[in-house]
């Protein structure tokens, strides 16, 4: 016999060994597919279960956390073109802290989340949450003002925008604000019918000759929605330039036409000749069929990250904000949202649309409240 005989003979022969070793009843137990394509246990079909149902991949995202990377992305996009360019987010204060796995009533700063910020503009913290003029309810104010003393002291310097025009509820609100560190602007009328300066106070409060570089030196500020009431852009600049504010938020729009850049340049300065600061506001949570992205086949569910209208406003949409589209169009070329405003001038953006992640959880107001109340 040669050596490749006597190989192949040792081979076969502890081959055998090793089956002859294995018990019967686990071979008995190896699952075999019978002519059909069945496996077969024991002897017995397997049970058919049927097609397997597909989960929802959006149900398994954290719609908080997911918020949370977006605006962070957004201000490492704008930071890349322009390294003091200012990051405010409107309302949605809870965003700021996070809840242990284990204690879900311990919150914890969210410190990426608030280290990619400058600050966070609150509307409606002592009046006219809901009903302009009137004061909110004080379990909503108690439940801000916790919150917001989280923000600022981690360095977050905190706007409050109310909605009220009495003369002793405006000094009543500035009062307020003032004794917690905010800074404070009494809105005399509310979304595009802001479109003037208050009539009172007539000049800003804390009024500086000091030039303004960053959130840090604001001391007052003033927001206009709507600037097509002053004319033309060259009459609008014109108009707020004759202001000492610190800080001018304002839309990216001049009525169809954004504003030039000569015409940001303007704004940038008071009337006594310092530097202010000015910012406009962009919505990240909902898409409008009057924005200048919108494509004319967009709808309701094409792209299939448009979803349901806002209430009350057919023309804006609820987007899926954490869909790579959409984010890309908001903070993610040249081409971009963010960018444009950066190109502009602006100094800073303001965030808004931020609550379309709590729609994405099914809450609304009633539900809200009633958290608030626990």
């Amino acid at each position: 016999m040669n050596k490749r005989s006597r190989f192949s003979a040792i081979t076969l022969g502890v081959l055998i060994g090793v089956l002859a070793w294995t018990p019967t009843h686990s071979l008995a137990q190896a699952p075999a597919p019978d002519a059909q394509g069945k496996i077969r246990i024991q002897g017995k079909d397997l049970e058919d279960k049927g097609p397997e149902i597909e989960e929802d991949p959006n149900a398994l995202l954290d719609m908080g956390e997911e918020m949370r990377k977006f605006v962070q992305k957004i201000s490492r996009f704008a930071r890349k073109y322009k390294r003091s360019f200012q990051i405010l987010t409107s309302n949605n204060l809870e965003l700021m802290v996070k809840y242990e796995d284990v204690d879900k009533l311990k919150p914890a700063p969210a410190k990426t989340y608030i280290r990619s910020i400058d600050g966070i503009l609150i509307e409606g913290l002592f009046y006219g949450e809901k009903v302009f003029g009137q004061p909110t309810r004080e379990v909503r104010t108690k439940h801000q003002l916790a919150l917001a003393k989280t923000a600022r002291n981690n360095g977050v310097r905190v706007l409050v925008v109310d909605y009220v025009k009495e003369r002793k509820l405006v000094d009543d609100f500035y009062r307020q604000a003032s004794a917690h560190k905010f800074v404070s602007f009494a809105a005399h009328a509310r979304d595009l019918e802001l479109n003037t300066l208050p009539t009172y106070p007539l000049r800003p409060r804390k009024e500086s000759s000091k030039n303004i570089l960053s959130m840090k030196d604001v001391r007052n500020f003033v927001m206009i929605n709507d600037g097509t009431r002053y004319g033309n852009q060259a009459e609008y600049t014109l108009k707020m330039h004759d202001t000492n504010y610190d800080l001018l938020l304002v839309d990216v729009f001049h009525g169809r036409e954004p504003l030039t850049r000569q015409a940001v340049q303007t704004l940038k300065y008071k009337k006594i000749g310092a530097k202010r600061l000015v910012m406009s506001r962009i919505d990240i949570g909902s898409a409008a069929s009057y924005r200048y992205y919108w494509k004319p086949r967009w709808r309701e569910g094409s792209p299939s990250w448009i979803n349901a209208p806002y209430p009350g406003d057919p023309d804006r949409y609820y987007v899926q904000y954490w869909r790579p589209e959409w984010q890309k169009l908001i903070a993610g070329s040249t081409k971009s949202f963010i960018y444009g405003i950066i190109a502009q001038g602006f100094d800073g953006v303001v965030l808004s649309g931020m609550n379309s992640y709590k729609y994405f959880l099914g809450e609304d107001e009633r539900e809200e409240d009633e958290e608030l109340r626990q």
